[in-house]
């Protein structure tokens, strides 16, 4: 790691403007192009310190860079991860205000509940699976506060892995014989099919992907709590999202989820579903209303 604790919050800072103002900014490799892996970690810290510090919550965690096309884009082999926050998810049928994310695309995928908290290392496929209570259809947003996705892998860590927002599917409870890595996928924009794809597309097994998290993070001390939701990487290629776009993405065994893209003002559109129960792994989600 090459950064120091004050640079980590000017950059965090940087990208806390970002979000809030709508406005992309250079990416931070440009002028410091031996920013690391662990460099893009230091930064998203602080950045998650700003927002739970103005309210926000962190339900769960994504993990990006699942598949090994990604990782060679970017030149790494391991995945990445970042925080979900209560503010992006949003529930089956959800209408997105477009006008909210700078650069945004959409990815079908499969997302867990926990059961039960998983505290890292040491954490295996078998245990991960055994402690996944709920898993979902979900559409995740990615977007970017880094001008035209001209990301190294320490500016899109440091952007909270990219992460825009979520729509999640009913949750159906995980059958005993149900193998996650054969689910299949069906995605369609406008009502045209652009992507297929299956479980096995994330890391070759979404339940190693729950395995891999537990284990990263309990090398820093956090642990998975149960209730949070564990979005398992992309199934497919990304796909742009413009306003008044309407999104499905059929899965076999897990059902349909869809977005609805809104208009340009970032003030359309319902709230992001509230209160998942981290301590006891009870889903409340419920829809709040309407943004004022």
């Amino acid at each position: 790691m090459n950064i120091s604790v004050d640079d980590a919050r000017v950059k965090a800072k940087a990208l806390y403007e970002a979000r809030a103002t709508g406005r992309p900014i250079p990416p931070f490799t440009d002028e410091e192009p031996a920013l690391d892996m662990g460099d893009g970690y230091a930064i998203q810290r602080e950045l998650v310190a700003m927002l739970t510090a103005a309210g926000d919550r962190v339900v769960g965690y994504k993990a990006g860079l699942t598949s090994v096309p990604m990782q060679e884009m970017l030149g790494v082999d391991t995945p990445d991860y970042g925080p979900v926050l209560a503010s992006t998810v949003y529930e089956n049928g959800a209408t997105t205000p477009g006008g909210a994310f700078i650069a945004p695309k959409v990815e079908a995928e499969i997302v867990f509940r926990l059961g039960k908290s998983l505290q890292g290392p040491g954490v295996t496929v078998a245990a991960a699976r055994e402690a996944i209570s709920e898993v979902m259809a979900g559409l995740e947003i990615v977007d970017s506060r880094i001008e035209d996705w001209r990301i190294r892998l320490a500016d899109t860590v440091a952007d909270l892995a990219s992460n825009g927002a979520v729509v999640l599917g009913p949750p159906v409870a995980l059958p005993d014989d149900c193998d996650v890595r054969l689910i299949g996928m069906a995605f369609s924009r406008n009502g045209d099919l652009v992507a297929t794809g299956a479980g096995a597309a994330a890391l070759g097994d979404p339940a190693a992907v729950v395995a891999w998290l537990a284990n990263v993070l309990g090398e820093h001390g956090v642990t998975l709590e149960a209730g949070q939701l564990i979005m398992t990487g992309a199934l497919h290629a990304a796909v742009p999202m413009s306003p008044g776009d309407a999104f499905v993405a059929e899965f076999d065994r897990l059902g349909t989820v869809t977005l609805q893209v809104g208009g340009t003002d970032p003030g359309e559109g319902p709230d992001p579903v509230q209160g998942t129960d981290a301590s006891t792994g009870t889903g409340t989600f419920t829809t709040a209303g309407t943004r004022s």
